[in-house]
């Protein structure tokens, strides 16, 4: 899977002014916090749980619409969509998925494929021949196994080759109906922003998160972080200034804090661009991505 990105520099816990300004307001260009955190005093545990839902509820409004960004149409579509998301776009695997579904609808026949073939469908999403060996296994596996259908619990999915904790939680939460925490580079490294937690492994880092959120809200908190990583809190360069939720981020001003300068850093629908899937939900307010091989591709 994706390395997470180390987290930010060390900050002591803070508490947001009750008076800072909803995060609500002015979406479309976030204000400068009216109050400036004070780093004086220690954030308490439910201090912290009650800002991390805050957040959420805020991420709520802002991406109504946040949704998995690989595209599939059963099970065993998102598994393989999600193995391949290793150490790439999920813009270049759904510009990928196309042809080798076409090729392989089921796991019976990609068990059946031969591995030169299989390789050269995925190259375009790199790793190809460790990612056609993972899989040609979890196909073969899901063949033998569990009759050809992709599992719906947790202990079998990750028992699949090229399948942890992550993409497993990936089909559950978003085939299955099951929650779970999808920890990504994007959520990893947000989460540790904000201050719900300072963990760097995975498992650690959703078992502490699981804490924070009931679980009806796991799989969508996911989403929604995801989202908010990719279009306005990016890893090197943050835009600060045209975040929603700048009143309650303990690392504001780590990214750009001028609005004019940081509405310009805004990525896929946020800054006016395609987003990444070439069949998004119908209430996605952006543009379809475009084809493999397309000119703006």
């Amino acid at each position: 899977m994706a390395a997470h990105n180390s987290a930010v520099g060390e900050q002591a816990p803070v508490k947001v002014s009750a008076k800072a300004p909803p995060a609500s307001e002015g979406k479309g260009s976030a204000k400068k916090p009216a109050v400036k955190p004070s780093a004086a005093r220690p954030e308490s545990r439910l201090a912290m749980v009650r800002r991390a839902r805050r957040i959420n509820r805020e991420l709520a409004e802002i991406y109504p619409y946040a949704h998995p960004e690989l595209d599939f149409r059963n099970p065993f579509e998102l598994l393989v969509a999600t193995v391949l998301s290793a150490q790439t776009t999920d813009l270049r695997v759904n510009q990928t998925t196309p042809a080798l579904f076409a090729a392989y609808p089921t796991p019976e026949d990609m068990a059946a494929a031969a591995p030169e073939d299989l390789e050269e469908l995925i190259r375009p999403t790199g790793f190809f021949r460790a990612k056609s060996r993972s899989l040609l296994g979890l196909s073969q596996a899901l063949r033998d196994n569990f009759g050809g259908e992709v599992p719906g619990r947790i202990e079998d999915l990750v028992t699949l080759p090229g399948v942890g904790r992550k993409t497993a939680n990936v089909v559950l939460g978003n085939a299955f109906g099951v929650p779970g925490i999808t920890v990504d580079t994007h959520f990893g490294r947000l989460v540790r922003r904000w201050k719900w937690t300072e963990q760097e492994d995975p498992e650690k880092v959703e078992a502490e998160i699981c804490a924070i959120f009931p679980k009806s809200e796991w799989t969508m908190l996911s989403h929604r972080v995801v989202f908010h990583g990719r279009r306005i809190c990016h890893a090197r360069k943050p835009a600060c200034g045209a975040c929603p939720i700048a009143p309650l981020c303990p690392a504001y001003g780590e990214g750009e804090t001028d609005p004019e300068k940081a509405r310009k850093l805004l990525k896929y629908e946020k800054g006016g661009q395609p987003g990444q899937r070439l069949t998004p939900p119908p209430d996605y307010p952006g543009l379809p991505a475009p084809p493999l091989g397309s000119a703006s591709a």
